[in-house]
């Protein structure tokens, strides 16, 4: 059965697993290799089962674990040619091929899709396990674009970005410049935002979500969950009947898979 291991979530590292127990892939590792070991193996996940790392973008808390993780397990690594130019200097000695549109890695199928977000050419991915349940991965965007969208509708669990509560982030101590790149189309996806899409992706199939990349300073689990929450329950959805929701933790300390 296909089973998602949130490893850490936030701007103090990004990674994510997705597979089955015996084959996966890596979505990002934004923490040191010996971490990212830990979590993968507190979720009950060996490396070796590791088939490649999937790269969203080259921000250092989404591959500052990367050169050590993949070159200890001999990793293939997967990303954009924007993102591979931009991060090539930080990954000497590593695997790395281009994504293209798209590929195959044991029986999973891979499709990245572009994103908004202030670097070279950033994307979130949607994946076909081999069980045919349909996953998909948006985080780091300034908005929903139609590609974004597209790909998060119909699948049977999606991670999406809910990153900060806009009044919090207006109110709070972060400078000006900070506060503008958040709340651009470049930025991060805000907790309104995100909650005014959940309910046409629940009309199209989903039922699983897990909110990510939540800001320590100015967001919080409750906040995230509670605006999501309002958006489907006034859409006439009831949780734990029509729909799973959850916040992805910072770290996964308690090893938590999600099987869907």
């Amino acid at each position: 059965m296909a089973r998602l291991c949130p490893l850490f979530s936030g701007s103090s590292g990004n990674s994510y697993y997705i597979g089955s127990r015996e084959a996966g892939v890596l979505i990002d590792a934004g923490r040191s290799a010996r971490q990212l070991d830990g979590m993968l193996r507190l979720c009950g996940i060996d490396p070796l089962a590791i088939q490649g790392v999937l790269v969203t973008h080259e921000h250092s808390d989404h591959i500052s674990g990367l050169r050590v993780f993949a070159r200890k397990y001999g990793l293939p690594v997967y990303a954009t040619e924007g993102t591979l130019s931009a991060a090539g200097g930080q990954l000497e000695g590593v695997d790395l091929r281009p994504v293209g549109d798209g590929l195959s890695l044991g029986d999973m199928e891979i499709r990245p899709f572009p994103v908004s977000h202030d670097c070279v050419q950033p994307v979130g991915y949607r994946i076909r396990t081999g069980d045919g349940r349909h996953f998909c991965l948006a985080t780091d965007l300034g908005y929903l674009s139609p590609e974004a969208q597209e790909a998060l509708l119909g699948c049977d669990m999606v991670v999406i970005e809910s990153n900060h509560d806009v009044e919090t982030l207006r109110s709070g101590p972060y400078p000006y410049h900070l506060k503008r790149r958040i709340l651009s189309d470049h930025g991060h996806l805000s907790n309104g935002a995100c909650a005014a899409f959940l309910p046409q992706l629940l009309k199209s199939g989903v039922r699983r979500f897990l909110l990510a990349h939540l800001s320590r300073e100015n967001n919080s689990p409750q906040m995230a969950l509670s605006a999501a929450l309002s958006a489907l329950t006034q859409a006439g959805y009831v949780r734990d009947v029509d729909f799973l929701l959850d916040a992805a933790p910072v770290e996964n300390s308690a090893g938590k898979t999600v099987i869907f």
